[in-house]
């Protein structure tokens, strides 16, 4: 049996570059999106041009009832999937004060960004642990928040408070699943290039001529897939409950 990894959001920027990485360090994938269209079926060829098998899976996470389907069409195909890659997100409905934060953008950061990716992960680890585990795999869950779950962005503050959940689910999955031998990452793009940045794309080059990354660019979305690639394929072995920045040195206090 290979290694399997669901990994949500898989159809565009830094979830397909994670199916990329993840096929080429020898993953069978589940490949979720919320929508079917061409991109996630391009993905799914590309993953299996690198020699590894691709199952399309269409569903919104925000929808606690697609968990069951989405686990169940993976179990079917694969068996359980040794990894877990919560990498689906959403930002704000739009940018501006923080006092005209809409409770419709509120929510939809939340139910996509951290209550999907909660009880997405609840449901995995307990099929995980009701299953048969092979002893030469590594398990493990990987959680994408961003450098927002503890840098304050007031104009798009429900996607900060989001992604502190995030992180949060990445703590308590941490201790929870520690003594099943399940590893717990927690990874924090920074700027990356994206479709999700794009329009603000000419701003943060202008930030970052300022100063506000160490390395003087964007990050690309294959820098972040690779760390995820390695991380998921056991490479550290004694290691649970980290904080990965891939962002360039953003995260560091300076003045």
């Amino acid at each position: 049996m290979a290694k399997t990894a669901i990994i949500t959001g898989a159809g565009r920027g830094i979830g397909k570059a994670i199916a990329i990485a993840m096929s080429e360090h020898g993953f069978d994938l589940v490949l979720n999106s919320n929508e079917e269209n061409s991109e996630i079926r391009e993905v799914a060829d590309v993953v299996e041009s690198n020699g590894c098998s691709a199952l399309v899976h269409i569903a919104d996470i925000s929808d606690l009832d697609s968990h069951e389907k989405i686990l169940g069409a993976a179990e079917s195909r694969f068996g359980v999937p040794t990894t877990l890659v919560n990498n689906a997100g959403v930002s704000v409905l739009s940018r501006g004060d923080l006092l005209d934060v809409s409770a419709e953008s509120y929510d939809r950061c939340q139910s996509v960004n951290t209550r999907g990716a909660f009880f997405l992960t609840q449901l995995w680890a307990k099929k995980v642990l009701e299953g048969n585990r092979r002893p030469d795999h590594h398990y493990s869950v990987l959680n994408i928040s961003s450098v927002n779950s503890e840098i304050a962005s007031v104009s798009r503050g429900e996607y900060c408070i989001s992604k502190a959940g995030t992180a949060m689910i990445s703590k308590l999955f941490a201790v929870r699943l520690g003594e099943e031998g399940i590893s717990t990452y927690d990874v924090r793009p920074g700027i990356i290039e994206t479709p999700m940045t794009s329009a603000v794309n000419s701003e943060y080059q202008q930030r970052i001529k300022r100063g506000l990354t160490l390395f003087p660019r964007m990050g690309d979305a294959s820098e972040v897939a690779e760390v995820v690639a390695v991380l998921a394929g056991g490479q550290f072995p004694y290691c649970t409950g980290q904080t990965v920045f891939v962002d360039g040195g953003m995260h560091i206090h300076r003045f």
